[in-house]
């Protein structure tokens, strides 16, 4: 029996104006049936946009407010509830937001935003034997993961799966760095655990104008003119790479969704609407030098961090499933 092709949707898009964007969205969702395809009346939608930082807005850190009004509209269209959530490297998720300029669409919308660092379960890889995600997340009934294109000092590039790694509550992230220590391949293992764990129903990634250089905060914005979207978010980050001009062997999550076989290669693809060579940049900027995965960080603070990891594994936790 054939299995189905993995398909990502690639389309132009260049402008965040309402309209416009709200029309390209929908030619974007189109080849998958459009948003009620993903959400049933009733269902509690988790919005991961990536709100990194506030401390730059307009330099493009994060998920521009307007692709996730569009998209929570679309989802309250279909009879869904959408809320955003996330665990921002630094401050509260929704500091982060509102800096960047979300207050008006969280107004107009009512849409509620969950920290995520509240109760956790674990989920049980074969690698990675504690994996923590907040139960916020795994509890939701779909998730449309919203990652924005950047450059990144310690992945080469952050994309769909690395998005993922919001959904670990709070201190849990400093511990997952030193884990990995300087070894970028084994902390895109975890990310693509992660991503897995969290299996989102549906990925849209902002493209319009991404953050390249010293990212993910300290780049500066690029102006790509693309939308994606896909179901699997391996296939996404895949198609991605390659329209950036970036060998997957450089991005440590691309290259471990490839060694654990979940990584589809292009031929394997289908691109319903424009294939990555037509989209292809390059001028795209990776940053000046990459620094190791735990930020050589001082001995004391790891220690602080062990001691909150070890506390954390020995509660009592419950696997949690999505449908």
């Amino acid at each position: 029996m054939q299995t189905q092709k993995p398909s990502v949707s690639l389309i132009r898009a260049t402008s965040y104006e309402r309209e416009s964007l709200r029309e390209s969205l929908a030619t974007l969702l189109e080849p998958f049936g459009g948003m009620a395809a993903f959400v049933k009346k009733g269902d509690r939608v988790l919005l991961k946009p990536n709100l990194l930082t506030g401390a730059r807005p307009g330099k493009e850190c994060t998920t521009r407010p307007e692709l996730v009004y569009a998209v929570a509209q679309m989802v309250i269209e279909v009879g869904g509830k959408p809320f955003l959530g996330d665990s921002p490297a630094f401050g509260s998720a929704k500091g982060v937001a509102i800096a960047n300029g979300y207050e008006p669409i969280l107004e107009e919308l009512n849409l509620p935003i969950v920290e995520f660092h509240g109760q956790r379960y674990e989920t049980v890889s074969e690698g990675f034997n504690h994996l923590l995600l907040s139960k916020e997340a795994m509890a939701a009934d779909v998730v449309i993961n919203l990652p924005k294109v950047k450059s990144h000092a310690q992945l080469t590039l952050t994309l769909g799966v690395k998005n993922l790694f919001g959904c670990v509550p709070g201190k849990m992230k400093a511990w997952w760095h030193m884990e990995a220590g300087k070894d970028a391949n084994r902390f895109g293992e975890m990310l693509v655990e992660t991503a897995k764990a969290i299996n989102p129903n549906l990925t849209i990634l902002d493209g319009i104008i991404g953050h390249d250089g010293n990212g993910p905060s300290n780049g500066e914005p690029h102006p790509l003119g693309i939308l994606a979207a896909a179901t699997n978010v391996f296939a996404l980050d895949r198609a991605m790479v390659e329209i950036l001009s970036v060998p997957p062997s450089q991005v440590p999550t691309v290259a471990a969704s490839q060694r654990l076989g979940l990584c589809p290669e292009l031929a394997e693809i289908d691109f319903p609407h424009l294939e990555p060579d037509l989209l292809k940049v390059d001028n795209w900027k990776l940053p000046d030098k990459l620094i190791p995965i735990d930020f050589a960080m001082p001995r004391v603070i790891k220690s602080t961090f062990r001691h909150l990891y070890i506390r954390f594994i020995k509660e009592p936790m419950t696997a949690y499933g999505r449908r």
